[in-house]
């Protein structure tokens, strides 16, 4: 834990994390809290989940343009006005009671989201040196991970207590907190947007984007399909119970992945260091088509998430070093915006593969989209290039001193 009690020493690093992760944990929780509503008042699991799907299409299709915004505007006014819009939305869905209003909602929900994991990314650049920005993306992404444990944990006891509607009242509140505190941070207030070149291309246009949006498509579908695999092949089974402590296995391995891929040597790079990854991770998502919804599938769960973890790392990494300028935040809202569709159309063939044929062949695709994915990484990393690069020792210690002087 040596390297991570260096990366909280710096200025900012703490309060970052601690302002953004009520937020977090809100998006952890409003995908389970319009199913639940939508399923007690309406009474069908087909609603419900189509309010799901209409939420997250939304948000995903909107993405790359809410960054976009605050690759122009910056983060100040944007979360202003995103975060208050969003809470009230929130209230407004739980005080709907008919099936068309609440599909409308969740629909407009999905486009209004405020951009925090968008806003959190690029500032770690700002606060952290060079040479700890791999273990900075680490502490992100498994602080991302972590809500995604305890979210649908808090949000399921609230939806089905006596008081239903504490549940998204609860996210409601926490993502004002969050949202605000992160706009009142001041790391997020003066965050200045880079500056595009002179005669720049359109950020779809840049080839190594287009990879990476490309390889996209093939990872949402991939999970799109497994998260709708895995439950469907449990109540088939008469099992459902099991779901939560196998994705809650899932989860807490996802964020020691995550932590133990910042450790890993700087002097591996980024490029390198993801396809190694992948490749394991491939390897590993291979028996999850031969596993039954018990112990089988939590400890395979957990070996993928292991991987998943430390394959967001070093994802983070390569994006940061072949991104055009000025698109800190539009490339990765970008790629999310691809990646989220795809999920979507991912969790609907999922849900018709397992009820018409079954969840195994579901569970098969995974492995498959992996496969695809790293034949894309392989085939096209020329154009990803730009991430084979290690920073040498001199400006390892040029970063550390431009860090020290921003933070007096």
């Amino acid at each position: 834990m040596k390297r991570y009690k260096e990366l909280f020493a710096f200025p900012h690093v703490l309060t970052l994390a601690l302002a953004a992760f009520p937020a977090r944990l809100a998006y952890s929780m409003i995908g389970l809290g319009i199913f639940f509503k939508a399923e007690q008042e309406t009474g069908s699991v087909a609603v419900a989940g189509l309010a799901i799907g209409l939420n997250s299409l939304a948000g995903s299709l909107t993405a790359g343009i809410r960054g976009s915004l605050m690759d122009k505007w910056g983060q100040k006014w944007p979360l202003r006005i995103f975060v208050p819009c969003y809470a009230s939305l929130i209230l407004a869905l739980n005080s709907m009671h008919s099936k068309e209003s609440i599909l409308i909602t969740a629909f407009v929900l999905g486009i209004s989201a405020p951009p925090i994991n968008l806003s959190v990314r690029p500032l770690w650049k700002d606060i952290v040196p060079e040479n700890f920005l791999r273990t900075a993306y680490a502490f992100d992404s498994s602080m991302m991970s972590t809500t995604t444990v305890f979210g649908p944990v808090v949000v399921t006891s609230l939806a089905l207590s006596s008081r239903p509607g504490l549940a998204l009242g609860a996210t409601s509140a926490l993502m004002i907190i969050g949202g605000t505190a992160l706009a009142l941070t001041s790391v997020s207030r003066n965050w200045v947007p880079e500056k595009k070149a002179k005669g720049q291309q359109k950020l779809w246009r840049d080839r190594a984007i287009q990879l990476l949006m490309f390889e996209g498509c093939f990872i949402g579908f991939g999970w799109g399909v497994f998260d709708v695999a895995v439950p469907a092949y449990a109540t088939q089974e008469g099992v459902q119970q099991r779901v939560a402590w196998i994705f809650a296995a899932f989860g807490i391995a996802t964020v020691i992945g995550g932590l133990l891929g910042g450790l890993v040597s700087k002097k591996l790079a980024p490029l390198s260091a993801l396809r190694n990854a992948y490749v394991v991770w491939f390897i590993t998502c291979i028996p999850v088509a031969f596993t039954y919804p018990d112990w089988t599938m939590a400890l395979v769960g957990t070996f993928i998430g292991l991987m998943g973890g430390a394959v967001q790392v070093f994802y983070f990494e390569v994006l940061e070093a072949v991104r055009p300028k000025g698109s800190q935040t539009a490339s990765l809202g970008w790629i999310w915006s691809v990646e989220g569709s795809f999920m979507a159309v991912g969790a609907a063939t999922g849900g018709w593969i397992s009820e018409h044929y079954s969840p195994q062949i579901g569970l098969a695709l995974l492995p498959t989209m992996l496969f695809c994915g790293l034949i894309i990484l392989t085939v096209g990393k020329k154009r990803l290039q730009a991430a084979n690069d290690v920073p040498t020792e001199e400006e390892d210690l040029q970063a550390i001193k431009d860090i020290s002087n921003e933070v007096k």
